[in-house]
């Protein structure tokens, strides 16, 4: 081990994406202004009006027709009931999903492969007091979304909570759970809260990068989010198992347990 990684570990997250910000700048601005061009397109196509519910879930999905199917039905089970849930399509096309007048989909005109556009999409489409997010290869347990609010209204300084996640390996047996409370200096180094289990207060919401990510890129978004939002507000951890997140062949999770012994 040498002393550069050594100075490196406490500030990895930090150093890492501002590299991706230097790297993919010119596709950032392309990105920016494809979101404002569908955001107008969607808002149109939308008879009805923007979703409206005390929380909107956000829901993305490309080219997973089973998985959103899964992924809508736990989040229309919530046994929190003032809820809409708004799924964006990154160009491949819906399956059929469940009929329930709280469920808006839409789909964007071409393909994306930039998970915070994406999400973005749905945040600006829908009109809420808090949003979750939940992706096409995960769910959420009933009590999820009521356990987060309930967090949120004991304590209106909170700008967002997250809750414990189950991580699930393609056999269907659980990998660990991810349970730590909210540790900023820890999160310099270690993109360890997934979006899957964060509500936010959407006065307290900033968007997420839209700056294009692969496997490769160290962090993803669901870092970038949750230091934006830390360094304006308050987030607290939940610890309680509400989502159940899978670990598959062409998921993005990354585990940096290797590196984090460095």
């Amino acid at each position: 081990m040498n002393a550069p990684k050594r100075m490196l570990r406490p500030w990895r997250c930090l150093v890492y994406e501002q590299r991706n910000r230097f790297v993919g700048r010119s596709s950032l601005k392309e990105n920016q202004r494809f979101h404002a061009r569908e955001l107008t397109r969607l808002r149109a196509t939308l008879t009805s009006g923007c979703p409206r519910a005390r929380v909107v879930a956000v829901v993305p999905t490309y080219n997973r027709p089973d998985g959103v199917v899964r992924a809508v039905e736990s989040a229309l089970a919530q046994t929190f009931r003032n809820l809409a849930v708004v799924v964006v399509d990154d160009g491949a096309g819906l399956p059929e999903l469940p009929t329930d007048p709280r469920l808006v989909a839409v789909s964007l005109s071409r393909n994306t492969a930039t998970l915070g556009l994406v999400r973005n999409i749905g945040i600006d489409l829908s009109d809420s007091e808090f949003i979750a997010f939940l992706d096409d290869d995960n769910v959420w347990t009933p009590e999820h979304v009521a356990t987060a609010v309930s967090a949120l209204d004991t304590d209106p300084g909170l700008s967002a909570v997250y809750t414990s996640v189950s991580r699930m390996r393609p056999d269907g047996t659980e990998l660990d759970v991810l349970d730590s409370a909210f540790d900023r200096r820890r999160l310099r180094w270690d993109p360890y809260i997934d979006a899957n289990s964060v509500v936010v207060r959407r006065s307290c919401n900033r968007g997420f990068s839209v700056l294009p990510r692969t496997k490769r890129t160290l962090p993803k978004e669901d870092w970038e989010y949750v230091w934006q939002l830390s360094r304006r507000g308050r987030i607290e951890h939940v610890p309680k198992v509400t989502v159940r997140y899978a670990i598959n062949p062409d998921s993005f999770f990354t585990d940096w347990a290797d590196d984090a012994r460095v």
